[in-house]
C-alpha cells in the first residue's frame, strides 16, 4: 500500500483502564492535544483519541481508547479489552482506593484481553507531592509483581506522559516486528483495518 493512500505504517489500539477521576481522560487530552484542563472530566462510556508518532523509521498511529471508570460501565467497557494491543492501568497518588482496585482492574485484563497484550502501571498527578499516600516504592511493587513496566506521570505538568505510550507502543511495534519476520513471504498483520473514523472529544 502506497504512502499516497496511508500515511502510517502500523495502527496500534491502545486502552486506558482505572477507576473514575484517576486522571485517564487528561492523560489522553495531554498526549494527544497537548492540553491540560483542571476540571473534572467524565467519560460516558467509551472515547478516543488519535495520534500518530515516529518510533524509529516507521509512522505508527496509536487509536487510544479512554474508558469510563464506573462500575455501571463496566460491562461497555470490557467489551473493548479483546481489540487492545496495550493497555495502561491508571491510579491517582493521592487516592489509596485507586490503587488498590488496580489488582481488580488487572484480574479484568486478565480475564477480557488477548494473550500477550503490552501492559504498563501508571500512577498519576504525581505532582501533587504533599497529597500523595501511595509512595513510588509500592507502586514500583505491584508492577514488579505483575512483571510490567512502571512510571508515574502528571497530566498537569506534563512528566512522563509521552514515555507512558511511547513505552507501550515501542514494545507492540517490536513485536509486530519479530512476528512479521517470523511469516516469511507472508503479508504481515492486519492490525485494526478501517477503523478511521475521526476522534471524538473528551465528554
Amino acid at each position: 500500500m502506497s504512502h499516497s493512500q496511508r500515511t502510517y505504517d502500523l495502527l496500534i489500539k491502545l486502552l486506558l483502564i482505572g477507576d473514575s477521576g484517576v486522571g485517564k481522560s487528561c492523560l489522553l487530552l495531554r498526549f494527544c492535544e497537548d492540553q491540560f484542563t483542571p476540571s473534572f472530566i467524565t467519560t460516558i462510556g467509551i472515547d478516543f483519541k488519535i495520534r500518530t508518532i515516529d518510533i524509529g523509521n516507521q509512522r505508527v498511529k496509536l487509536q487510544v481508547w479512554d474508558t469510563a471508570g464506573q462500575e455501571r460501565f463496566r460491562t461497555i467497557t470490557t467489551a473493548y479489552y479483546r481489540g487492545a494491543m496495550g493497555i495502561l492501568l491508571v491510579y491517582d497518588v493521592t487516592d489509596e482506593k485507586s490503587f488498590n482496585n488496580i489488582e481488580n482492574w488487572y484480574q479484568n485484563v486478565q480475564s477480557y484481553a488477548n494473550e500477550g497484550v503490552e501492559l504498563i502501571l501508571v500512577g498519576n498527578k504525581c505532582d501533587l507531592d504533599e497529597k500523595r499516600v501511595v509512595s513510588t516504592e509500592q507502586g514500583q511493587a505491584l508492577a514488579d509483581k505483575f512483571g510490567i513496566p512502571f512510571l508515574e506521570a502528571s497530566s498537569k505538568t506534563n512528566i512522563n506522559v509521552e514515555e507512558c505510550f511511547y513505552s507501550v507502543a515501542t514494545r507492540i511495534r517490536d513485536t509486530v516486528a519479530k512476528t512479521k519476520g517470523n511469516e516469511s513471504g507472508s503479508g504481515g498483520i492486519n492490525i485494526a483495518e478501517g477503523e478511521e473514523n475521526s476522534a471524538s472529544k473528551c465528554c
